[in-house]
């Protein structure tokens, strides 16, 4: 199927051809109709599937048939500042050749010249809650004329507490509207608020609730809490790890690492939500453009990372939430690309790894010997998959491609592939098969998001 095949207008095909696109995504392609059609929707998707596209287009071209208006017509919540310039940028490149306007709005810079913005009018507005809470509080905004509502990485809102704040503004626009509803899980919580927003939606899901992407060589590390730091400076001493993002469970933590990186002439910076938006914005240009091998980041900051050539994650905390676990992996092995995820797990996180493989259903592979290894009584788990799988077998649900299987002999007891502290990969930096274009004639880095 080509975008062309999906009813959208001459405008949106040239703006997604400019972009270099012509074929959609499985959410885009699944998506773009209903939405067309005027349904309401609930997408299930992890990130990095082309679900801004997916309902970017369809609303651009439902304003377009509504006419001209100087009134918010469609609104964008979303749970971070970066999430929400990148939708931003994404409508902006989109409508092109429309004449729509579109603005942003969040916390965390000066509301003045968003102000102006608003004043001049728009057609889409795309918004972080807090901010826009703000702004309704001084009647800066009004939403009389709106017609589509799109709430965005539903489950990061309810992690980040702002569940309440997406209540209250939800109780101020029209209840005659259409709904779009993503979440990458879906955990009672999220189910409850679906079903109370959602009038007869239409359901696509890409990727099974609580699974994780299936091209993610994933592996753990027993370690103790002591010997993290080392650890992540020995498994960084391999060059073929290109891209990394790091998480940390808390923003002390996060410079922490940083500035540990940093002595030991490793290219890193911290991003979280006590940097400055430009100190932020400038980390993740860094990243983007290779200045920075290394991010280390919280959950939080990391929501709105949309970079689609990150090679490695790495999980130097293991979150106390399983399902940060899915989202913290889905960084890298992007658009139908291979990645690794790395996690590092000491004694009182066992409890936390549990919960996780509870979670998605497999056992991640222990790296069963390397320099670090945790000494503490409690042993470590050594059954690396359930019965049925291959022992010691790759991080995924039997797809071939990098093994993941741990040195079994030799003197550094790490992963195979020259001493690179990550499950074996074939001497390309990824997992096997991530190589070439795929079956379907995409090329996997070069997907619309």
């Amino acid at each position: 199927m080509q975008f062309a095949d999906l009813n959208l207008i001459d405008p949106l095909l040239r703006a997604v051809s400019a972009e270099g696109y012509d074929v959609p995504t499985p959410i885009q392609e699944q998506a773009i109709p209903p939405i067309l059609a005027g349904s309401d929707l609930l997408g299930c998707a992890q990130t990095g599937t082309g679900k801004t596209a997916a309902f970017a287009l369809p609303i651009l071209q439902r304003l377009v048939a509504g006419g001209p208006s100087r009134g918010i017509r469609a609104l964008i919540l979303t749970p971070t500042r970066e999430l929400a310039a990148q939708i931003g940028e994404s409508f902006t490149a989109y409508g092109k050749y429309l004449g729509l306007r579109n603005t942003v709005v969040f916390g965390g810079v000066g509301q003045r010249p968003q102000v102006a913005a608003l004043r001049r009018g728009v057609d889409v507005l795309i918004a972080t809650p807090g901010r826009l809470l703000d702004l309704c509080s001084q009647r800066l905004v009004s939403f009389a004329d709106l017609q589509i509502f799109v709430l965005d990485e539903a489950d990061r809102m309810l992690d980040m507490g702002f569940i309440h704040d997406v209540r209250r503004l939800i109780a101020m626009i029209p209840e005659r509207r259409q709904t779009l509803f993503f979440s990458a899980t879906m955990p009672p919580d999220i189910q409850r608020l679906a079903a109370s927003i959602l009038s007869r939606p239409v359901r696509v899901e890409v990727t099974p609730v609580a699974t994780t992407a299936e091209k993610i060589d994933q592996s753990v590390f027993m370690v103790e809490r002591s010997d993290k730091r080392a650890l992540l400076e020995h498994v960084l001493g391999d060059q073929d790890i290109r891209r990394v993002l790091v998480f940390t469970r808390t923003k002390h933590g996060a410079n922490r690492v940083a500035e540990q990186l940093q002595r030991a002439s490793i290219g890193a910076v911290a991003i979280h939500g006590n940097k400055s938006q430009n100190a932020r914005e400038r980390a993740l240009s860094d990243f983007k453009q290779g200045t920075t091998r290394v991010l280390v980041a919280t959950d939080i900051a990391a929501r709105g990372i949309d970079i689609d050539d990150i090679s490695h994650v790495i999980n130097y905390d293991l979150p106390n939430v399983p399902e940060s676990y899915v989202h913290r992996i889905g960084r890298t092995a992007r658009a139908g690309a291979s990645g690794v995820a790395l996690s590092f797990c000491d004694m009182e996180e066992r409890a936390f790894l549990a919960d996780i493989e509870r979670l998605i259903r497999m056992r991640v592979p222990v790296v069963a010997d390397h320099p670090y290894r945790s000494t503490s009584s409690a042993p470590a788990r050594s059954d690396a998959r359930p019965q049925g799988r291959p022992q010691q077998g790759s991080g995924r649900s039997q797809q071939g491609g990098g093994s993941g299987r741990s040195q079994q002999g030799g003197g550094s007891g790490r992963p195979q592939q020259g001493g690179s502290g990550r499950p074996q990969q074939g001497g390309s930096g990824r997992p096997q098969g991530s190589a070439g274009p795929r079956r379907d004639g995409r090329d996997p880095s070069r997907v619309l998001v």
